[in-house]
């Protein structure tokens, strides 16, 4: 058994070639192999982003403070709140973060394949970001 202390991991700011704006990642989960999930809480600053990305085994998340925003290639951006919870599919082209005047925070759950969680690609544009959000 493993107990990871609350306040005993330190906060992480992100680094600025794979997301946009102000974005901290809290870990929550960190296993050590043979298993291979992984989770965080990550907090975006109001306009913050991630950059396009994928995951090799999909992800998960599950919106828990604020307003969101999530977009997939080629598809509307969408709305996400506090208890929304969110699947990429393996391969899935996407991006997720805070709307333009609010933050948002998210567990983000995945799992590592061949070492990585995540396969990070270009950024998203301002013109992406502010695209038309679907009404659902």
């Amino acid at each position: 058994m493993d107990i990871k202390r609350s306040g005993s991991q330190p906060s992480r700011r992100q680094p600025a070639d794979y997301f946009t704006g102000t974005v901290r990642l809290d870990p929550v989960i960190e296993t050590p192999e043979p298993a291979r999930v992984r989770a965080a809480a990550v907090t975006f600053e109001p306009g913050a982003r991630t950059n396009w990305h994928t995951h090799p085994l999909g992800q998960t998340l599950i919106v828990t403070a604020g307003f969101g925003l999530a977009q997939t290639w080629g598809g509307p951006i969408r709305v996400i709140r506090p208890g929304d919870v969110v699947w990429f599919p393996p391969g899935e082209k996407h991006w997720h973060g805070a709307a333009p005047t609010t933050a948002m925070t998210h567990i983000a759950i995945q799992e590592v394949l061949d070492g990585s969680p995540v396969d990070w690609l270009e950024p998203v544009t301002d013109d992406q970001y502010s695209g038309e959000i679907a009404k659902d």
